[in-house]
């Protein structure tokens, strides 16, 4: 028996009505919580981001989650259909496979508001494009920064190497289905309140492919095509965003009857840092400085993405003083330069300060003309005065 699936909104604990953003911000806190590279050779943790991954991946979706919150994992699960009106048709009518082409031809010859006679439909046979497939990667702001090569897992639909895709046993060919010549639809004529009409089915003979392989492959069972583990290695630029996503080209589902592979898009989430924020491709730091250091000036060591540098901070800097730091911001993601790197100044004002430090600041306040400091009141003190007003 298949193991039971989590609600994704639980796995995310989220309630249904999330919004995006809250969904965005679940999800990074959970996945760098289990992260593999946070949580080296934990079995669990590995196992819940998967789960965080595939939880986020449909709710992130619009249209999956609107399937998933209407048929649960059935909606999203590729091995569940997904039918015509949801069973309700027009009116409660069940229309079932009914040609709208084919009834109003009938009722008036064809012509009718642009239904016509019928419509051609579709050769089951024709080359068609591969399915997309879509994964979420998490990587950490020095991924993002530098650019990495990671390497994803995933299952993908391919030709089976077998046959080469005909569903057939070696050796053996299909046979055009007799009921539908090929086509794969079969016109069936019904009646109803004294009208008479046409409607299209897919042809239960061939199972609307159009052709019967009387010997199947042994290893695709006729379907031609396989699920197969691949891993891919994807090159991640330098400054990617969090939020953006890669595209690699013909990594998807294989295309039926020849016809194209399907993209792979990696959507990628960066794990931010607490050090830096980022605009762009503009850097941000808050660059904590002494007073000393602010009034008298200092060799300072900065924190880059490029390690440390040193910077010669000016005498008589001013708190709240913005530094540019230029090339040192993040690099362009189609390697056309780089941002600058901005440091906002703040000053700490000293604490606990010694008897003789509060000497030497008086002096100065008193070379300043400033006058005598008032003596400070621990904070214990002022609160107690203000219990015994009580």
């Amino acid at each position: 028996m298949a193991e039971q699936k989590r609600d994704y909104y639980e796995v995310l604990g989220v309630s249904k009505t999330a919004s995006d953003d809250e969904l965005k911000k679940a999800y990074r806190k959970l996945a760098k919580q289990y992260h593999p590279d946070l949580n080296p050779g934990n079995a669990e943790a590995e196992q819940k981001f998967k789960e965080v991954n595939e939880a986020y991946e449909v709710l992130s979706d619009k249209d999956k989650r609107a399937k998933y919150d209407q048929f649960g994992h059935a909606g999203v699960d590729p091995n569940f259909g997904a039918g015509g009106f949801g069973g309700g048709g027009f009116g409660g009518f069940d229309m079932g496979d009914v040609d709208l082409g084919d009834i109003f031809g009938s009722f008036f010859g064809g012509g009718f508001g642009g239904f016509g006679g019928g419509q051609r439909q579709a050769n089951p046979n024709a080359p068609k494009r591969g399915a997309s497939l879509r994964v979420n990667m998490t990587i950490t702001f020095e991924e993002a920064m530098r650019g990495v090569e990671k390497e994803i897992s995933l299952n993908r639909t391919e030709n089976c190497t077998t046959c080469h895709g005909s569903g057939c046993a070696s050796g053996t060919t299909a046979e055009i289905c007799p009921d539908c010549h090929g086509t794969g639809q079969v016109r069936i004529q019904r009646g109803a309140g004294g009208f008479a009409f046409t409607t299209t089915a897919p042809c239960s003979k061939c199972r609307g492919t159009g052709k019967i392989i009387h010997q199947p492959c042994p290893d695709c069972h006729g379907d031609g095509q396989v699920r197969r583990p691949r891993k891919i290695k994807v090159k991640i630029p330098a400054g990617i965003d969090d939020g953006q996503s890669i595209s690699m080209r013909g990594q998807g589902n294989e295309g039926l009857n020849g016809g194209p592979a399907g993209d792979l898009l990696v959507n990628i989430s960066v794990i931010p840092d607490p050090r830096f924020q980022r605009d762009g491709y503009d850097l941000y730091l808050e660059q904590k400085v002494s007073f000393t250091q602010a009034a008298l000036g200092a060799e300072l060591q900065i924190d880059t993405i490029d390690g440390k540098v040193k910077y010669n901070l000016p005498a008589g800097t001013q708190p709240g003083t913005t530094i540019r730091l230029r090339g040192k911001g993040v690099p362009n993601v189609h390697g056309r330069g780089r941002g600058d790197q901005y440091l906002l100044i703040k000053v700490q004002v000293p604490t606990n300060l010694t008897n003789e430090q509060r000497d030497a600041l008086k002096e100065y306040a008193r070379t300043m003309g400033e006058g005598s400091p008032a003596p400070a009141t621990p904070v214990r003190d002022f609160f107690e005065k203000k219990r015994k007003k009580k």
